[in-house]
């Protein structure tokens, strides 16, 4: 139902920004809450950014808020997340995901989401 693709991963310096974008198609791209995962090397998968369907409830990482923005516009089916000031500790794979189903929206719980992207690496450099 929903076809995710990520975009705007590469390598940083520390200090630096990037912007990712996440490409999404089908039907109910309007009504889904959205997030941003990341995956470090030897780490589990954590949450980074989520969205509501209608973009106006949004939640971070504790170590990501003040830094990181995550956005949507529905109009072009799409989300991003603007990471400003990179740490090397930001250095992952980043994942879109979408949840299509919720009633309440559980948006740090990777089951939470129905939908995933093929990721993006950013790599930040010290």
């Amino acid at each position: 139902q929903v076809q995710l693709v990520e975009s705007g991963g590469g390598l940083v310096q520390a200090g630096g920004s990037l912007r990712l974008s996440c490409a999404a198609s089908g039907r109910t791209f309007v009504t889904s809450n959205m997030a941003w995962f990341r995956q470090a090397p030897g780490k589990e998968r954590e949450f980074v950014a989520a969205i509501n369907w209608s973009g106006g409830r949004a939640y971070y990482l504790d170590s990501v808020k003040g830094r990181f923005t995550i956005s949507r516009d529905n109009a072009k089916n799409m989300v991003y997340l603007q990471m400003n000031s990179l740490e090397t500790g930001d250095t992952a794979v980043y994942y879109c995901a979408a949840d299509i189903d919720s009633s309440t929206f559980r948006y740090s719980s990777a089951p939470t989401y129905d939908y995933w992207g093929q990721g993006t690496q950013v790599t930040v450099s010290s």
